[in-house]
């Protein structure tokens, strides 16, 4: 299926002048143009993009997606590196998700107490609970 920069825009929430600076910069080496020179996207860029946009989330900056994309067009001779590339950022998610939950955690331990709080009508309350009236899975998060 081909799409219009506008229905990849719709379909991915991009931007469309981010779409052409990624067409500009050299992202989608094979991307066709209709008669007229508009770009056309394939299923092909569209996957381009979730790689992009995955790699940027994870904090990849664009020279390095670039750098990647480039290794792409290199074939089976940059296989090591684009393994060892994303094994790179694998370690480096689940080190931010071990970081996020732990963050999550306080923030739920933080939500019991100020609810708890509120609830009593005051902080002194909760202040003096002993341990063990905190619910168990939160009281590592205490602080």
């Amino acid at each position: 299926m081909l799409y219009s920069i506008g229905e990849v825009s719709k379909k991915t929430g991009i931007a469309i002048s981010t779409l052409r600076y990624y067409d500009k910069e050299g992202m989608f080496p094979e991307m066709e143009r209709s008669n007229g020179g508009i770009r056309v996207f394939s299923e092909k860029e569209l996957n381009t993009i979730r790689v992009i946009e995955c790699l940027k989330s994870t904090g990849v900056s664009i020279k390095a997606i670039k750098e990647f994309l480039e290794w792409c067009q290199e074939g089976d001779t940059s296989l090591e590196k684009r393994q060892m590339m994303f094994h790179e950022r694998l370690e480096e998610v689940e080190k931010q998700i071990e970081l996020m939950q732990i963050n999550l955690n306080i923030l739920k331990y933080k939500c019991w107490y100020y609810d708890t709080a509120v609830a009593h009508g005051t902080e002194e309350f909760v202040k003096n609970l002993s341990d063990d009236k905190i619910p168990q899975e939160l009281r590592e998060y205490k602080i």
